[in-house]
């Protein structure tokens, strides 16, 4: 649609099964959850059965050790699942997603973007960027999927700064309006999605306009979407198109659909998005150690407004960074961690769960803040992707689901 040809987003062609096939056994949390919890996977195959599923199609990460075997399959499955039916084609333009969880009703725009607008290094400038430093040695295992492939699901989470909420908040506004696809209660205590198609060119070009205005206020080189959840998925769509487009002449790179991902369009600001701090137990440490690390963040006691707090087996100590190294508290920790190689450093969701850490282990933790919303995109603009697990993005069953499937070779 001429509506987006100066946006790094566009509408897309999606598949969904056909309504006959049970959603429920469809729909399967990111494959980067769980990864030493096999038998949340063993649960979801034992959910599924012999039903259509999107588990077919993917590599669960804690299996990857069996990706030799399993990629082959999951690539067949995906040409079975085209020539029997089991997938149609569902909607041309986007799909409206409301995903309920502990946390309430999260709000989300399935899309597709242009990847020539997304580069994963960390001096990036591009519309499109990461939140978090990219591991490329982590790109190839993924891409043994991808590079046979006919289909694409996502997991990956579009942020877009949208204080006024104008742009996905409207449109849930009408849903009532709207084609219904899906009202599925989601496995693995994933809660509930309900899809909508969007597909008249009114809404449409109103999506567009709301981003088109989003766009002209950034600041010189400011960010359009950051990348919350699922960079390294997106990193492998890049490397692949990047192999894809050397291979073509340059008259077909404009519309082959390699050069788009899928994903879902979130607003920062939705009240069910959840910025969580991943906070750092170091084993076999003491406090003393641990306050020698930091020194040269000149940290003092604080118990009014700590920056972090130490957690020890004999108490807390609350300190505050009177000579930062990041703009965040949790960047200039990580630095100054990550300059001993020998730590033997975990990083923990929950602070009940360091505090359990440390009762029982010799151990001291690092409690670390929650990231404000509003510091994510200033923070990576200047100074490019955050420090591994600055936050998390809720729980591991509020992940993405894989709901839609996506062509990424020509029919």
């Amino acid at each position: 649609m001429n509506a987006f040809k100066n946006l790094c987003v566009k509408p897309g062609a999606f598949y969904l099964p056909r309504s006959e096939e049970s959603m429920e056994k469809w729909a399967v949390v990111a494959c980067d959850q769980y990864t030493a919890q096999k038998d949340k996977w063993e649960e979801a195959e034992r959910l599924v059965g012999e039903k259509p599923s999107a588990l077919r199609l993917i590599i669960p990460e804690a299996y990857l050790e069996e990706s030799d075997r399993r990629v082959p399959l999951a690539q067949a499955a995906m040409k079975d699942y085209l020539e029997k039916g089991v997938l149609k084609e569902a909607v041309q333009g986007m799909v409206l997603l409301c995903r309920t969880t502990q946390s309430g009703p999260r709000l989300g725009l399935v899309l597709t973007v242009d990847l020539e607008a997304y580069d994963f290094s960390p001096d990036s400038h591009s519309p499109i960027r990461p939140t978090e430093g990219t591991i490329v040695s982590r790109i190839p295992p993924r891409q043994k999927v991808r590079r046979r492939a006919e289909l694409e699901l996502s997991h990956v989470l579009l942020l877009c700064d949208d204080r006024e909420r104008t742009v996905i908040e409207p449109l849930f506004e009408k849903r009532d309006a709207l084609r219904p696809l899906y009202d599925v209660k989601l496995m693995l205590d994933g809660g509930r999605a309900q899809g909508w198609a969007v597909e008249a060119e009114e809404d449409l070009e109103k999506i567009a306009a709301a981003l088109l205005a989003l766009k002209e206020k950034l600041p010189e080189n400011g960010i359009q979407f950051a990348v919350g959840d699922g960079n390294h998925s997106l990193a492998t769509a890049k490397a692949h198109w990047m192999e894809v487009k050397a291979a073509l002449p340059e008259s077909e790179w404009e519309h082959h659909p390699a050069r788009f991902a899928m994903v879902e369009l979130n607003n920062i600001y939705d009240s069910a998005l959840i910025f969580e701090p991943i906070h750092r137990v170091i084993f076999g440490a003491t406090a003393s150690h641990v306050k020698e690390l930091l020194k040269e963040a000149e940290p003092v006691l604080d118990l009014e407004q700590p920056d972090l707090v130490l957690v020890t087996e004999t108490g807390d100590l609350p300190l505050k960074i009177t000579h930062p190294l990041h703009t965040l508290a949790v960047g200039t920790v990580q630095k100054l961690l990550d300059q001993d190689a020998q730590l033997n450093l975990d990083y923990v969701h929950g602070e009940e769960a360091v505090r359990d850490i440390v009762a029982e282990e010799h151990a001291v933790g690092i409690l670390l803040p929650a990231m404000e919303k509003a510091l994510l995109f200033p923070a990576v603009e200047k100074g490019g992707p955050l420090p591994r697990k600055t936050f998390s993005m809720g729980e591991a069953n509020e992940k993405r689901y894989y709901m839609e499937a996506r062509r990424i070779t020509k029919e």
